[in-house]
């Protein structure tokens, strides 16, 4: 009797631990297949026709990123290093890290009015009403705009990279097309580039850094005027 209790309670021992290495495999697997798929969301659009990643891009809602620029003009060329933010439909905060010069300043527009910070000199000066400039060229939801109310627009395959093409009717008649470079194996953002009719380019945005989707209104609005000496015009 007592050799038969024992059995039974080995087995039943084997049985619980046979169950608890299953459930455990069960919740090992469950999370490694959830972390390989937010690894890959949005990044790996190698097996993504283009008309997804041509949607992917067209719904970006909001942004944050580090920006390589070049302005090209007649004279001479001019880089800076900025940091951009922007949330849909029309929330944006820049701020430049470089040139020296001018480090630190920083624009925020809220929709309505333009609010421009020089934390060097503690100012900050407020646009009422301010009208917002639509051909910003140093903005990618600028080019979303664009690429969304034009006709003339292209996306293709070169060099496993994405190129998404706008040509533009612009007030400017010396820029003609927006560029848009995506990496494809990545999926990441690569560049932006303006160019004029004669494909020389005017504005060449590197993207160092961006996070796409992560940002809420509240946090490019967040910052204190009551630190600032305030001028409205």
């Amino acid at each position: 009797m007592e050799k038969n209790k024992k059995l039974l309670q080995k087995k039943w021992a084997i049985i619980l631990i046979v169950a608890l290495i299953i459930s455990i495999l069960i919740i090992l697997i469950f999370f490694l297949k959830n972390a390989n798929k937010k690894s890959n969301f949005g990044n790996n659009l190698n097996n993504k026709t283009l008309a997804e990643i041509e949607e992917y891009i067209l719904n970006i809602s909001s942004y944050e990123a580090e920006i390589s620029v070049e302005v090209q003009s007649n004279k001479n060329q001019t880089k800076y290093l900025l940091k951009q933010s922007y949330v849909s439909p029309n929330i944006e905060k820049q701020v430049v890290k470089e040139p020296s010069n001018i480090e630190g300043l920083e624009t925020i527009y809220d929709g309505n009015k333009l609010t421009i910070n020089n934390s060097k000199l503690s100012l900050t000066t407020i646009y009422e009403n301010y009208e917002y400039l639509t051909d910003n060229f140093l903005w990618l939801n600028s080019f979303i705009e664009d690429y969304q109310n034009s006709l003339q627009k292209n996306i293709y395959e070169e060099n496993n990279q994405v190129i998404m093409e706008v040509k533009l009717k612009s007030q400017n008649p010396y820029v003609s097309s927006k560029k848009l470079v995506i990496n494809k194996q990545t999926g990441n953002i690569e560049k932006l580039i303006v160019q004029d009719k004669n494909q020389k380019n005017l504005v060449y945005i590197l993207y160092n850094e961006i996070k796409i989707n992560s940002l809420k209104k509240e946090e490019i609005l967040a910052f204190r005027l009551q630190d600032y000496s305030i001028a409205q015009y």
